[in-house]
């Protein structure tokens, strides 16, 4: 399993990222930045992938985190350890991923309690129409709100 077309973020995507847009608009977020990071096939990779990325944003003293996966299956295995990585570094973690009818990820853990789903086929399934489970704007909207009401709970 991977990235299906559904799924596939388009270019026009990036160049309209609805994450970006959603909060840099935000008078409450100091968006920091992206930090994008691939998927290896190694699994001591996958967990330095998460370590790496930990260290970075506890670098740049962020509060809270928000990662997005446009992969599942194999990829569940770095996604779920950089929201692990993030969360014991002291940082308010939200995920958004397609996650549909599989409805449970390879691996878990005590932070991925909080990951929204960004299906949006009836079925729940990865589908043949190119960008129909991508991120939008609805998602953006809710991981922000998620992101600060753990902030809150969490006293960031």
């Amino acid at each position: 399993m991977g990235i299906g077309p559904s799924t596939k973020e388009t270019s026009l995507h990036h160049f309209k990222d609805p994450l970006l847009a959603v909060f840099a608009s935000d008078p409450d977020i100091d968006l920091q930045g992206v930090i994008i990071v691939g998927t290896p096939q190694d699994n001591k990779m996958k967990y330095l992938v998460g370590q790496r990325t930990a260290k970075w944003l506890a670098g740049m003293r962020c509060d809270g985190a928000i990662l997005s996966s446009d992969g599942w299956g194999n990829s569940d295995v770095d996604f779920a350890n950089t929201m692990e990585q993030i969360g014991e570094s002291g940082m308010s973690v939200v995920g958004l991923k397609f996650i549909g009818q599989q409805a449970k990820f390879v691996v878990e853990n005590d932070y991925t309690d909080l990951v929204i789903d960004i299906n949006k086929s009836t079925t729940g399934t990865e589908t043949e129409i190119v960008g129909e489970n991508t991120l939008d704007e609805g998602d953006a909207k809710k991981a922000l709100a998620f992101l600060k009401l753990k902030m809150r709970k969490d006293g960031k």
